[in-house]
C-alpha cells in the first residue's frame, strides 16, 4: 500500500502517463476567487451569447466541492490531439480536434481507468470524472495546478507543446502534494488578437463567445448572421486561427491517440465535396466524430454560408 500524499500524487501522474496523457497536475478543491468577478462580468456582458448554458450553476463552476461531495483534489490532465497531417489546402476547414472520434468518449473512458486504478492501489477513494460537459472551469484548474498559464486567446498554453489539447479532471475527497501556477509568457505578442478573423478577441485574455467562428458553426442554431459574410476564413466547423498563428504552437508535436485518427476522406476532400456531400457519407465519415453536434443540416447550413 502506498501511504503519503507525494507518493500518491507521482503514482497518480505515473498512471496518467501510462494512460497517454500529456501531463498531469494536481490543486487543491476550492473556491476559485480570481476567476468569479471575471465570470460575472463575462455573462453581464453577454459574451457567451445564446450559450445560455454557462450561465447555470455559477457556485458550482467556482467550487468542485460543490460537486464532489469532501472534494479534496482537483487533477488536471492534458491529451494531446494534434495531428501528423491535416486537411488538404484547397477545402473548407474543420477545427483540428474534431479530426477523430468524439473527445469526451474516448477521455472518459482513460478517466474511469484512472480512477479505477487509484481505488485499487490507494483505497477508498470516491470523486468524479469531468470532460468539458459539466460545470468546471477547465482551464482555470489546469492554469491552477502548473500545467500551463491562460493566453492572450483565452486558451491554455504551455512552453513545450503549444495548445493543441483536450483538458479533462478527476475531482476526488483525498489530500495529494499540490502543484503551482506557472508565469505568463505570451509578452507583448498579440499575434492571436491580430489574426482573430471575426474580431472575438475583444481584449487580451477576453474572447467574445458569441463572436467566435466556433460559436457559429458548431453552437448557434439560427441562420447565420449575414453581417459575417466573407469573415469565417473558410471554416465550417470550429476555428484554430487563433492556434495557428501561436508562437508557441510551433512546438506541437503529432499526438499518438489511434482514436484521434481522421478518417482519410476528411483530409482529401475538396470544397466541391462538401458542397455535394450527402446525409449517407456524412454519417459514414463522421460516425462517432464531434462534428455530429451540428448535424447534417447544421454543416450544410455552414457550407452554404461559405460559399
Amino acid at each position: 500500500m502506498i501511504n503519503s500524499k507525494e507518493k500518491y500524487s507521482k503514482f497518480i501522474k505515473e498512471e496518467a502517463k501510462r494512460l497517454g496523457f500529456l501531463s498531469c497536475g494536481i490543486s487543491k478543491a476550492g473556491f476559485l476567487e480570481q476567476e468569479a468577478p471575471r465570470l460575472e462580468n463575462w455573462l453581464k456582458n453577454n459574451r457567451n451569447g445564446q450559450m445560455t448554458y454557462m450561465e447555470n450553476h455559477f457556485d458550482k463552476r467556482l467550487d468542485p466541492t460543490l460537486l464532489v461531495d469532501d472534494g479534496k483534489s482537483v487533477v488536471s490532465l492534458l491529451l494531446n490531439y494534434y495531428p501528423d497531417k491535416i486537411q488538404n489546402d484547397e477545402s473548407f476547414k474543420i477545427s483540428k480536434y474534431a479530426y477523430g472520434q468524439d473527445y469526451h468518449f474516448v477521455i472518459k473512458d482513460k478517466l474511469k481507468e484512472l480512477l479505477h486504478t487509484i481505488q485499487e492501489n490507494i483505497g477508498d477513494v470516491s470523486g468524479r470524472a469531468f470532460v468539458d460537459s459539466a460545470p468546471v472551469l477547465d482551464k482555470a484548474w489546469a492554469a491552477k495546478s502548473g500545467l500551463g498559464w491562460i493566453g492572450k486567446n483565452s486558451n491554455l498554453l504551455t512552453q513545450k507543446v503549444g495548445s493543441f489539447y483536450f483538458i479533462a479532471e478527476l475531482i476526488i475527497d483525498l489530500d495529494l502534494e499540490y502543484d503551482h501556477a506557472v508565469t505568463d509568457h505570451c509578452g507583448s505578442c498579440t499575434a492571436c488578437i491580430d489574426a482573430c478573423p471575426t474580431q472575438a478577441i475583444v481584449a487580451p485574455y477576453i474572447v467574445d463567445g458569441s463572436k467566435c467562428i466556433s460559436y457559429y458553426t458548431i453552437e448557434l442554431k439560427e441562420n447565420l448572421p449575414i453581417e459575417m459574410k466573407g469573415k469565417f476564413d473558410e471554416w465550417m466547423f470550429g476555428c484554430d486561427t487563433c492556434q495557428d498563428v501561436c508562437p508557441w504552437n510551433r512546438f506541437s508535436k503529432p499526438h499518438s491517440e489511434p482514436l484521434f485518427s481522421p478518417n482519410p476522406d476528411l483530409l482529401n476532400f475538396s470544397k466541391k465535396d462538401w458542397i455535394e456531400i450527402t446525409e449517407e457519407t456524412f454519417r459514414l465519415v463522421f460516425k462517432n466524430s464531434p462534428i455530429k453536434r451540428t448535424k447534417f443540416e447544421g454543416l450544410k447550413r455552414n457550407i452554404k454560408f461559405l460559399e
